[in-house]
C-alpha cells in the first residue's frame, strides 16, 4: 500500500514536468503546455497505445508528461531554429545596410585612428578594408585639405555637437573624391572621445557645381550675346554682353518680347521662315538686322534653339548672338574692292564682265544697240617712268575721272588695269550714233594734268565694236573685237578710234597665227644669224660684223628678217628673240676667239626690248654667261627713231651700258628727227648713216650734202662713222672722199653663215681704188 500511495504522490505532484525555457514568462509556458498538449491530442494512436492502458496509472502519467515534454522541446527548438534564422537574416539585412550603404560609416577614436569602417568607406579611399583599421584617417585626406579636418575635428571636441565638413579624400593612381563628413562625438572604449562619421561621396555633385559655376561665368562674361524666354518668348534672362550690344539693361528687357529689337529691315516672310524652321527644327541660324536702344541698327549672328522638357513640349527658347556690324561693313569694303578699282574707283575686270552680260540682254530684249570701246592711253609709260609712279597714278584718277563725266547715265567705264579702261555704251547702234560720244572720250583722256609745276599729257587709242552682230558672239568675243580695233588706231597713229571690222579681223587673226608660229620657231631653234662684215675701206681691215637673223623655215627654206620681223614687233616676243639674239652672236664670238678670230660684233635692239625696265640687268646677266668675251667687243645697234620716243630713258640706258663696257650704234641716222641736242644727250660711240643717202648719192645731188653734214657731225661729237649700203666700188671711193672710211654693203660681203667668216677675212682684199685715197 506504501508504494502504491507513493506512485500515487507522484502522479499529483509530478516531478518531470517541463521547466519554463529560460526567458519565457510564466503565460508563455502555459501557453507552450496547452499548444504541446493540442498537438499530442492529434497524434494518431500508436500500436504502443493498448500496452500503455495497462501500466500502473503513475506511470501512464509520467509517460504522458514525458511524451507532452517532448513536444514542447521540439516546439522550443523550431522557435530557436525560427530565431535564428530571423537573426540571420537580420544580419544580412544589416550588412547589406551597413556593409554596402550608398556611404561611407567610419568609427575614429580620440587619436584619430580609424576603429571601424564600412566596405564602402574602404572604396572610397581605394584600400583594403583589413588594411584600413587603426590607420589615421587624416592619411587619407588630401594634403590641402586636412586644415580643413583639423579644424572640424576642433568643433567638434568644443561643440559636443554634429558637426559637417566638405574635403577630398586621395585615392590611389586615381583622381581624389570629393566627400561630405557628418560626425557626432560619442565616448570611447578607451574612456577617451571618438568620432562617428558618415562619409557620403559628393564628388558628382561637386563636377555639378563646377559645370554650373562655368556656365555662369560663360553666361556673365561671354562676348556673345545670350537672351533666354520662356515658351511664350518673354524674356526671361540675359547677360551682360545682351546688355552691351543691345544698349537695354537687364531690369529693362525681363518680361518683354525680344521683338523690341526688330530694325524693320527684314520682311514679315523673313519672321514667320524662322518661325516655321524653329518650330520644326527647333533651331534656327543666320544673319538679322537689329536696331540698339540709341536707335543705331547693327547686324548680328544669331541662332536660337528651342529647349524642350521631358514631355517634348517647348520649355524656354534660348538665343545666342554676335555683334557683326563691323565684319558686314568688312565684307562690303571686301565686295567693294572684288568689283571697284582701288585707283580710281572704276568698276574692275569682274563687275565689268557683268555689267557687259546686263548690257548684251538689255540690246536683246529692247533691240537696240550696244558699243563696246577699248582705250588704251598713249604716252602713259613716259609719264610713269619720267615723273614716277605718283604721277601716273595721279593721271589715270583724272583721265577716269573726265571719262566718266562724258558719259551718259546706264553706261559703264570699267578699268582693266594699267593704263587699259573699257567703256560699255548702250542704246548705240552704229558709228554714226556713236561717233560724238567716242570724241568726247579721246578729248577727256587728252586732258592735262599739272604735277609737280609740270603740265603733263597724254592721248588715247580706242577701238570700238557693236551688237548685236550676224553671227552670235559672246562678251569676250567683243572685247577681243574692241582690243583689236583699239590695235589698229594705235598703227593709224593713236589719238583716234577705229571701229571693227570682219576683214579687220581676219587680218588679226592672221597676225596671230603668225605670232604663235614664230614663237614656235624661237622655241624649236629654227632661227639663225648670219654675219655680214665691217671694214676699213682704205686699209682693208676688218673692223666688225653685224650679226642679222633669218629663219631657217622648214617648208619655205631660208627667210629675211623682211618677212617676219614686222609680225612681232611691239609684242612680248621681239624682247625674247633680241635676247635669243644677243646670246647667240656671244656665243659666236666665243667660238671664234676659239679659232683665232677676235672680231666685234653688233646686233640690233628694237623700241620694245630696250624700253624693258630689266634691260640693262638681262644684259649683264648674259655677258656674264660669256665671260671669255670682253664687252667691249659687243655692240648695240638702235633705231634713231626709238631713241627718240624717249630720249631721257635711252640715254639713262646707254649709259648703264657703257660702265659695262658695251658701245652703242645709232642706225639709220638721218631718218629721224636729228638735231644737235639729241645727238649731244644720246653718248653713242657711232653713228650710221642709212643705206637709202649712200645707195642714192651718185644719182641725187641732193643726197652728197646730207651725208657731208652726217658725217661732220660725227667728226664735230667725236663719234665713229659708218655707212651702210655700199653696193659698188664708186659708193666706197666717194665715201673715202668725205672722209668717210667705215662701210659695209654687198659691194664688199653680204650677211654670210657663221662658219664663212673666217675664210672670207682671211681672203678679202679692199679695191685698189680705195687703196690710193
Amino acid at each position: 500500500m506504501h508504494s502504491s500511495h507513493s506512485v500515487r504522490g507522484s502522479y499529483d505532484k509530478p516531478k518531470c514536468s517541463a521547466s519554463p525555457p529560460p526567458g519565457h514568462s510564466v503565460e508563455e509556458r502555459l501557453s507552450l503546455r496547452q499548444q504541446a498538449e493540442e498537438r499530442f491530442a492529434g497524434l494518431p494512436a500508436s500500436p504502443s497505445a493498448v500496452q500503455q492502458t495497462q501500466m500502473p496509472l503513475a506511470m501512464q502519467h509520467l509517460l504522458h508528461e514525458l511524451q507532452v515534454h517532448q513536444i514542447e522541446l521540439e516546439m522550443q527548438n523550431d522557435e530557436l531554429r525560427r530565431a535564428q534564422n530571423a537573426l540571420d537574416t537580420a544580419q544580412a539585412r544589416y550588412f547589406d545596410v551597413y556593409e554596402q550603404a550608398a556611404v561611407g560609416y567610419c568609427t575614429i577614436s580620440g587619436q584619430g585612428l580609424i576603429t571601424q569602417a564600412n566596405l564602402t568607406t574602404a572604396s572610397l579611399v581605394g584600400v583594403l578594408r583589413n588594411r584600413l583599421m587603426h590607420r589615421l584617417l587624416s592619411e587619407f585626406i588630401a594634403r590641402e585639405d586636412r586644415d580643413i579636418f583639423y579644424f572640424f575635428r576642433q568643433r567638434l571636441q568644443d561643440t559636443q555637437q554634429p558637426q559637417s565638413c566638405e574635403l577630398r579624400l586621395r585615392k590611389a593612381n586615381k583622381p581624389a573624391a570629393w566627400v561630405r563628413l557628418e560626425a557626432m562625438a560619442v565616448p570611447g572604449e578607451e574612456g577617451d572621445m571618438a568620432l562617428r562619421m558618415v562619409i557620403t561621396d559628393i564628388t558628382e555633385r561637386k563636377h555639378a557645381d563646377e559645370r554650373l559655376q562655368l556656365t555662369a561665368l560663360v553666361f556673365s562674361h561671354a562676348q556673345e550675346g545670350i537672351a533666354i524666354t520662356d515658351a511664350q518668348g518673354c524674356i526671361s534672362e540675359v547677360n551682360d554682353a545682351f546688355t552691351r550690344i543691345t544698349g537695354y539693361s537687364r531690369a529693362e528687357v525681363l518680361g518683354q518680347n525680344p521683338r523690341l529689337l526688330k530694325s524693320g529691315r527684314q520682311s514679315p516672310a523673313f519672321y514667320v521662315d524662322l518661325w516655321q524652321q524653329l518650330t520644326s527644327q527647333g533651331q534656327w541660324c543666320g544673319e538679322i538686322w537689329n536696331r540698339r536702344k540709341n536707335g543705331q541698327v547693327y547686324a548680328e549672328q544669331l541662332s536660337i534653339n528651342a529647349v524642350r522638357g521631358p514631355n517634348g513640349a517647348v520649355q524656354r527658347y534660348v538665343a545666342l548672338f554676335s555683334d557683326i556690324t563691323s565684319l558686314k561693313l568688312h565684307e562690303q569694303q571686301m565686295e567693294h574692292l572684288a568689283h571697284f578699282d582701288v585707283l580710281t574707283g572704276l568698276p574692275n575686270r569682274l563687275l565689268k564682265a557683268d555689267r557687259l552680260q546686263q548690257a548684251m540682254a538689255h540690246a536683246r530684249r529692247t533691240g537696240r544697240g550696244l558699243a563696246v570701246a577699248y582705250i588704251d592711253l598713249d604716252g602713259f609709260k613716259t609719264i610713269n617712268d619720267q615723273f614716277g609712279h605718283e604721277a601716273g597714278d595721279q593721271m589715270l584718277v583724272n583721265i577716269a575721272r573726265q571719262m566718266q563725266q562724258v558719259l551718259r547715265e546706264g553706261d559703264t567705264l570699267a578699268r582693266l588695269g594699267g593704263d587699259e579702261f573699257v567703256a560699255i555704251l548702250i542704246d548705240m547702234d552704229d558709228i554714226s550714233a556713236c561717233a560724238p560720244l567716242l570724241e568726247r572720250l579721246l578729248a577727256a583722256a587728252a586732258q592735262p594734268l599739272t604735277f609737280a609745276d609740270q603740265k603733263l599729257q597724254v592721248s588715247a587709242s580706242l577701238g570700238v565694236t557693236f551688237y548685236p552682230q550676224q553671227q552670235d558672239v559672246e562678251a569676250d568675243q567683243l572685247l577681243r573685237q574692241a582690243d583689236q580695233a583699239m590695235y589698229l588706231a594705235k598703227q593709224a597713229g593713236k589719238n583716234c578710234y577705229q571701229v571693227f571690222d570682219a576683214a579687220q579681223d581676219s587680218h588679226l587673226r592672221g597676225w596671230h597665227a603668225d605670232l604663235r608660229r614664230l614663237q614656235q620657231a624661237l622655241a624649236k631653234q629654227e632661227f639663225v644669224l648670219h654675219y655680214q662684215p665691217k671694214v676699213n675701206m682704205r686699209t682693208g681691215q676688218l673692223v666688225g660684223a653685224e650679226a642679222l637673223i633669218r629663219w631657217q623655215h622648214p617648208d619655205k627654206g631660208l627667210l629675211p628678217p623682211t618677212a617676219f620681223l614686222s609680225v612681232f614687233e611691239g609684242d612680248p616676243l621681239a624682247v625674247d628673240v633680241g635676247e635669243w639674239v644677243i646670246h647667240s652672236a656671244l656665243t659666236q664670238m666665243e667660238r671664234w676667239q676659239a679659232q683665232g678670230l677676235t672680231v666685234p660684233v653688233s646686233v640690233n635692239v628694237g623700241a620694245r626690248q630696250l624700253q624693258q625696265p630689266d634691260f640693262v640687268a638681262r644684259l649683264q646677266a648674259l655677258l656674264a654667261q660669256h665671260a671669255q668675251v670682253s664687252p667691249q667687243l659687243l655692240s648695240i645697234e638702235i633705231l634713231e627713231t626709238s631713241a627718240l620716243q624717249d630720249i631721257a630713258y635711252v640715254s639713262q640706258v646707254i649709259d648703264d651700258c657703257q660702265r659695262l663696257g658695251v658701245h652703242f650704234s645709232l642706225d639709220d641716222f638721218g631718218t629721224g628727227y636729228s638735231s644737235l641736242l639729241y645727238l649731244k644727250r644720246l653718248r653713242v660711240a657711232e653713228l650710221k648713216i642709212d643705206q637709202g643717202f649712200v645707195r642714192d648719192m651718185l644719182d641725187d645731188p641732193d643726197d652728197r650734202p646730207i651725208l657731208e653734214g652726217i658725217i661732220g657731225l660725227a667728226r664735230a661729237f667725236k663719234r665713229e662713222v659708218i655707212a651702210e649700203g655700199v653696193e659698188t666700188v664708186a659708193h666706197g671711193t666717194l665715201l673715202l672722199q668725205l672722209g668717210c672710211e667705215l662701210a659695209q654693203g654687198y659691194g664688199i660681203a653680204r650677211p654670210m653663215p657663221a662658219a664663212d667668216l673666217l675664210a672670207w677675212a682671211n681672203s678679202w682684199q679692199p679695191d685698189a681704188a680705195w687703196r690710193g685715197l
